[in-house]
């Protein structure tokens, strides 16, 4: 299911929504015009003709989301653990303590002579 969705419904829409996308005329202006004064109808954009290629990529794109959105949930369920401690992992073996060493108190060996006064 996954394969065929893949490989069968999503490679294949996503190249007619690159080619509907890259076959539609650009509507000139865009972001550039915004700072010269353009009105609110560029802006907006206004009303268009609905044509094939614009229907063909609002399709594509809707198709292209929901299979997307299908994938990853499908992905997500047959994954692996998602915790190492959902998995079978080996114990630890025990650590061995090592024992600290003890502090030696030796009283010096040569005291120190009184100071004169």
């Amino acid at each position: 299911m996954y394969s065929f969705l893949l490989f069968g419904v999503l490679i294949p829409d996503a190249l007619i929504l690159a080619a509907a996308v890259l076959l539609q005329a650009g509507q000139g202006g865009g972001l550039a015009s915004l700072g010269t004064g353009a009105g609110t109808e560029q802006f907006m954009g206004g009303r268009q003709a609905t044509t094939l290629l614009t229907k063909i990529t609002w399709w594509c794109a809707g198709i292209f989301l929901f299979v997307s959105l299908v994938l990853a949930v499908l992905s997500s369920r047959s994954a692996g653990p998602r915790s190492v401690l959902e998995g079978n992992v080996p114990t630890p073996a025990p650590v061995q303590p090592t024992p600290l060493p003890l502090p030696t108190t030796t009283p010096p060996s040569n005291p120190s002579p009184p100071p004169h006064r």
